[in-house]
């Protein structure tokens, strides 16, 4: 599997929702939830089916702005890309 392209628009997979309180959000998927915090929160929240990677990169960039671009990318890419192995997450 590759990481998303710019135009891809990373969403939870079938059968993967939100669960948990609005201060210790999970992850819940067929085998079993992940607990997600920081960036790792930040960037599926924003993995809604409507936005873009780019969109997403771009957004995370202003946030984030003394980090590196690349790096930024880089690392979203491969966590998503992660995600979609385990069958959490589709681009």
């Amino acid at each position: 599997m590759a990481p998303p392209s710019d135009t891809s628009q990373p969403r939870l997979a079938p059968g993967c929702r939100w669960g948990g309180t609005e201060q210790d959000r999970v992850i819940l998927f067929p085998e079993g939830a992940i607990k997600l915090q920081g960036t790792g929160r930040q960037v599926l929240e924003r993995c809604d089916g409507t936005r873009t990677f780019a969109d997403i990169i771009q957004q995370l960039q202003k946030e984030f702005g003394k980090t590196d671009p690349a790096k930024i990318r880089s690392d979203i890419g491969t966590f998503l890309e992660q995600l979609q192995k385990k069958r959490i997450v589709d681009y």
